[in-house]
């Protein structure tokens, strides 16, 4: 039991892994053979790029040999690049087995495919063909460079085409990805699955690029009535006969309730997978607390200034980091406490239990199983992490004639953030100086140059003047420049006012010097 709880983490820890829901979330309609004719149901692929509300038409090709694709086309001599312009796109269909999905696509349109199907070797449900875990393959380097839709479709629809196509009939299919559509809405409402480690590697880094990147959009869509978000955190709970185990305690808060993986995948070193747990709490907090307060989008601010602030590598992952945060955004404190409530209690937690219903799927929606995950209209968005393939996703979510502005002109989005509680930035308010610089891809807090003083702290709690500030005399003739050791933190106006009154007293001393 032991070490099926382990592997389970170490498949949460990682993000991604096989979904064991059945999900037919495309369509396949067969035009040609005529005794094939109809419309059959395929899983599309959570890697790649899927055709939001599109569809493709192409002829379908069985390779010979390559037929499960885990080799390189080139080496057979073998390419589906049309040899004139004007011809139809290739589907190529391959095996199952010998290889990683993505292996087998990549290949496909390293050789000119335009999609990729595979044959299931079995009976069984569909299921969404999930990338394989970081590390397992050097391909796993180039998952952004698969640009092309694929699908799992089942066995015996696979022996068909197979068989026709090894007839040499033309087979003709189109792949319609309407059902993916998020069906057209005032407003759309989205998910995000997220998570507050930021020592996953590769997959946590593009996890707060993407935040950072997108929140300027998220905010404003949100604000403007459009969008609908709410932000979830996947939690495991830790077998009830190893709740007292080294492992479990942790990992878990609330007596093995509410697990999340170690952040190193090691128990000897750095945080816990429970202080993850306790990040994710306070992360779903303070959305709830700011979302009472009528300023849900400030929950984008919040995780973007904690991953900027508090992280692990510099060892801030903490709760005091994470209150200076709250208290930077002007939100209360014991609210949020109230909500975080007793980690150590012997009992469920209201909001994490929430979390956990929320992760079984419902109707049209499967179960939620990976991180990153979003999900649009309670369809699951398959397409890249980046802010212009999100917003197109969102965008097609809404009537035709009925967008916001922005999904046709992206720079209507851009608005100062620094207007909106100082962006949770520094100020000094009574010498109207901020930290807060508003950019391309978001908020920025920087402590600001003063007078010539670039003044220095973490931009977000405090500023402050360095301990030596270095004031130049206009003559010459003075031998060296008068250092001032400062230890408070200057306002504008005093800084301006010492720097006047210095410089009037080292001028009288010129004067007097040059007299007698």
């Amino acid at each position: 039991m032991l070490r099926l709880l382990l592997i389970w983490a170490a498949i949460l820890g990682c993000c991604h892994g096989q979904s064991e829901v059945s999900r037919r979330n495309s369509l396949l309609k067969v035009m040609s053979p005529p005794e094939l004719e109809g419309t059959y149901g395929c899983a599309s692929a959570d890697f790649g790029f899927p055709q939001h509300a599109g569809s493709m038409t192409g002829v379908v090709v069985y390779p010979r040999p390559n037929t499960m694709a885990c080799m390189n086309f080139d080496d057979f001599g073998i390419s589906f690049r049309s040899r004139r312009a004007g011809g139809p796109p290739v589907i190529l269909l391959v095996d199952r087995g010998g290889c990683y999905f993505t292996t087998k696509v990549q290949n496909g349109q390293k050789a000119g495919a335009a999609a990729v199907l595979i044959v299931n070797h079995r009976n069984e449900p569909l299921f969404a063909i999930d990338e394989p875990e970081s590390g397992e393959t050097t391909l796993d380097l180039h998952l952004q460079d698969i640009t092309i839709p694929s699908a799992l479709i089942t066995k015996s629809l696979g022996e068909s085409l197979r068989k026709a196509s090894n007839n040499g009939d033309l087979v003709n299919v189109n792949l319609d990805w309407e059902e993916s559509r998020p069906h057209p809405h005032e407003r759309a409402e989205y998910e995000f699955w997220t998570n507050g480690n930021d020592e996953c590697g590769p997959k946590c880094d593009e996890q707060v690029d993407f935040l950072k990147r997108f929140k300027g959009v998220a905010q404003t869509l949100e604000k403007k009535g459009y969008t609908q978000f709410t932000p979830h955190y996947i939690t495991w709970y830790c077998p009830e006969n190893f709740v007292l185990s080294k492992q479990c305690k942790s990992q878990c808060i609330n007596h093995g309730r509410y697990c999340a993986p170690d952040p190193e995948q090691g128990f000897s070193k750095g945080y816990d997978g429970r202080d993850v747990v306790l990040q994710n709490l306070y992360q779903i907090c303070v959305f709830k607390v700011a979302k009472k307060t009528g300023k849900p989008w400030l929950w984008w601010d919040y995780v973007t200034h904690f991953a900027i602030m508090c992280p692990m590598k510099k060892k801030m992952y903490t709760h005091e980091c994470a209150s200076g945060v709250i208290r930077s955004l002007g939100l209360s404190q014991k609210a949020v406490d109230m909500c975080v409530g007793d980690p150590h209690a012997d009992e469920d937690h209201p909001v994490l239990k929430d979390e956990q219903d929320a992760q079984i799927g419902k109707g049209s929606r499967s179960d939620v199983t990976m991180l990153p995950t979003l999900v649009i209209n309670n369809r699951q968005y398959k397409g890249k992490l980046e802010k212009g393939a999100v917003l197109r996703a969102l965008c097609a979510s809404f009537r035709e004639n009925n967008e916001p502005s922005v999904c046709s002109n992206e720079e209507d989005i851009q608005t100062n953030q620094c207007l909106d509680n100082n962006g949770g930035c520094w100020q000094d308010m009574a010498a109207n100086v901020t930290a807060c610089k508003d950019t391309s891809t978001g908020t920025v807090c920087e402590c600001p140059v003063l007078q010539g003083v670039k003044y220095i702290g973490d931009g977000y709690n405090h500023c402050e003047a360095p301990m030596y500030v270095q004031i130049e005399t206009i003559n010459q003739d003075w031998p060296q420049p008068i250092k001032i050791r400062n230890t408070h933190t200057y306002s504008s106006y005093l800084t301006e006012v010492v720097h006047k009154a210095i410089y009037n007293l080292f001028s009288g001393i010129f004067v007097a010097h040059k007299v007698f």
